[in-house]
């Protein structure tokens, strides 16, 4: 999933249960600023960050790290 996708999910996610930006920041313990630059695309959240919004909505965040052979 592109980061355009991730932004795109959890705010369709926060706005189907109803949550408003200020409720969101306040159950997850994260910043309204940074709920706001997130949901811009101006933000650039770290991974605690998407677990802790992720939580509040329900949702779960998977990381996968891709296998990448060094060139020579």
């Amino acid at each position: 999933m592109h980061f355009s996708e991730l932004i795109q999910t959890i705010k369709e996610r926060r706005e189907a249960l109803d949550v408003t930006q200020d409720v969101l920041a306040e159950l997850s313990g994260v910043g309204l600023r940074t709920v706001k630059q997130f949901e811009s695309g101006k933000g650039n959240p770290t991974l605690s960050t998407l677990h802790k919004l992720a939580d509040v909505l329900g949702m779960e965040v998977c990381l996968k790290i891709k296998n990448i052979s060094p060139t020579k």
